[in-house]
């Protein structure tokens, strides 16, 4: 029987397989009464009598999310049937029109205050960060309450167009800049014209543009396979569902890895690992703008210890994937900033982004571990600020094991779904031809917890 979840909006009581359907109809009035300012864009920039092009890089705009959905993707359904609209058009169009985001800028650089702070604590700890990353925060009239996703993708392409430069030359046409969330859902619309997760565009019926809808870490993906990047998914789920997380073509088990942390002692890793991106969808959300001290922990005994050993399974990938399965070499350092990129991490109808992770020798001999995180809902100054005075900084930056055991924001989650925690990371280098085919289909590796 399908499990009752209540709507974030309007707040009544829905079967959770069709919460997100139900939660996306509240807005899809005001989606269809958008603007067909792309459109006419499109047709004026590749018409024979329009002036030349700008350069991608000049359009710097704020961050305003709008346009018509509809238009946008009947462009591309139109495209399919009598070619008007050719795919490699529509990206050159999009490279020229595609909006810079604005955001607030850390000057000093986010992960350099942070890095200061840690290592100004007195405990016996190890710290590995990611290189550079920008904050982007969800605004109270632009994506509050669905936009997380949209911002923690754009935290992850912040990354990649510092440290990596094959990546900087591809991603968004090679305009070196973040897009817009608007512009985000262009592209995101032209990755599934591509033909990159048919059964995700499906889902969505091949239309995001204009629209609220939240997204994942398999739109992240699809996304960033699409400039040919080797963006991969990790699901972390019950053993139950292991038959349908590898339905997904491609999709495997990992094996268990012995876990090392500086030495200090060796324990056992549950890593098995395929994303679940039928349950994604079916699974109970909420709304991103709900803050975390409203959150409810279960009441099952039982459930408890399962949350627990599923977020240590979780801290245990997290800290392996950081430390390149502990080969790095800490020395007397207590804080190393790694090649690695951010994790895109989805959970509990929320997402933020993984920047680091902590782990602390205590006294009893146990290991505490600290997820290092990014969130949307938080406001980009306040993060600053709390860094640099090195006060409070850890009650927006530091996750550990026992803050994660309670479902995120008041929703009414299924038991075993309550568990489910998708991550998302990029592998160094630029695909081939032959790869880019097989990264259409998003397949992952699948953590048993």
């Amino acid at each position: 029987m399908d499990s009752s979840s209540i709507c974030p909006f309007c707040h009544s009581s829905v079967p959770s397989s069709q919460l997100q359907w139900h939660a996306n109809n509240h807005f899809e009035h005001d989606d269809l009464q958008r603007a067909t300012d792309f459109e006419l864009a499109q047709q004026l920039a590749l018409s024979p009598n329009s002036p030349p092009r700008k350069q991608a890089a000049s359009g710097l705009h704020s961050d305003k999310t709008h346009g018509g959905s509809n238009n946008w993707y009947n462009g591309i359904v139109a495209g399919r049937h009598n070619g008007a609209w050719k795919v490699d058009e529509k990206i050159s169009c999009l490279v020229d029109l595609q909006r810079k985001s604005e955001f607030y800028k850390i000057e000093a650089g986010l992960i350099a205050l942070l890095k200061n702070c840690l290592e100004s604590e007195a405990e016996n700890s190890r710290t590995i960060l990611s290189g550079y990353v920008d904050h982007f925060q969800s605004l109270e009239f632009e994506d509050v309450g669905w936009g997380c996703g949209w911002r923690n993708l754009q935290m992850l392409s912040s990354h990649l167009l510092v440290q990596r430069p094959q990546a900087r030359e591809v991603l968004f046409g090679g305009s070196g800049f973040v897009p817009d969330i608007s512009s985000l859902q262009r592209w995101l619309e032209i990755a599934w014209g591509r033909d990159f997760d048919p059964p995700g565009a499906d889902q969505f019926n091949h239309a995001v543009y204009g629209s609220r809808k939240w997204i994942g870490t398999t739109e992240c993906a699809a996304l960033l396979r699409s400039f040919g990047l080797r963006a991969r998914v990790v699901d972390f789920g019950p053993k139950e569902y292991e038959s349908l997380y590898l339905s997904v073509p491609g999709s495997s088990v990992g094996a268990l890895q012995p876990l090392r942390t500086n030495n200090w002692r060796k324990r056992k890793a549950i890593i098995s690992g395929p994303m679940d991106r039928y349950l994604s969808r079916t699974v109970s959300q909420s709304s991103c703008s709900q803050k975390e001290n409203s959150c409810s922990s279960p009441n099952d005994t039982d459930s408890n210890a399962n949350i627990s050993k599923g977020h240590q399974a979780l801290m245990d990938f997290v800290w392996n994937y950081f430390s390149n399965n502990s080969s790095i070499q800490f020395g007397h350092r207590r804080v190393i900033v790694c090649e690695k990129t951010p994790l895109y991490f989805q959970h509990d109808g929320h997402s933020r982004t993984i920047v680091g992770i902590q782990v602390k020798h205590q006294r009893t001999g146990t290991l505490q571990y600290n997820l290092l995180i990014l969130d949307p809902a938080h406001k980009t100054a306040s993060l600053e600020k709390s860094l640099r005075e090195k006060v409070g900084w850890q009650r927006l930056v530091k996750r550990g094991i026992h803050t994660l055991r309670k479902p995120q924001y008041q929703v009414l989650l299924p038991p075993l779904f309550s568990l489910e925690k998708k991550l998302c990371y990029v592998d160094p280098g630029i695909a081939s031809e032959e790869e880019m085919e097989k990264l259409k289909t998003i397949d992952s590796v699948f953590i048993e917890i």
